[in-house]
């Protein structure tokens, strides 16, 4: 579907700049700057590539994965405990009994 040029005619008229937000002198302690300021870009300093600027500590990153004083000889560190103390709950373990005057559906 192509756009007509009729189809502008159809969007609010007036310009789009709204600046009766702004600060104004001894109005307001919030600073707000006009639709028209320009804003500074974030990235002067170095490349935008995040890829680029995180090199260094993926590299370092994947050398500290790999390194074998990193690895636990352990699995749980020791916090297992013995076999059998681990149990299921029972059907009924934890449910209120008839007694309490509740409905079973």
């Amino acid at each position: 579907m192509s756009a007509n040029i009729d189809d502008n005619q159809n969007g609010p008229a007036g310009n789009p700049t709204d600046n009766d937000y702004i600060s104004r002198t001894g109005q307001s302690e919030i600073p707000v700057q006009k639709d028209e300021a320009p804003v500074g870009d974030v990235y002067e300093d170095g490349p935008a590539d995040s890829d680029e600027q995180l090199g260094n500590n993926i590299a370092r990153d994947e050398k500290d994965a790999i390194d074998e004083d990193n690895i636990l000889s352990e699995r749980t560190r020791g916090a297992a405990k013995t076999q059998g103390t681990y149990t299921e709950p029972g059907d009924e373990e934890g449910l209120p009994g008839p007694e309490d005057g509740t409905s079973s559906t």
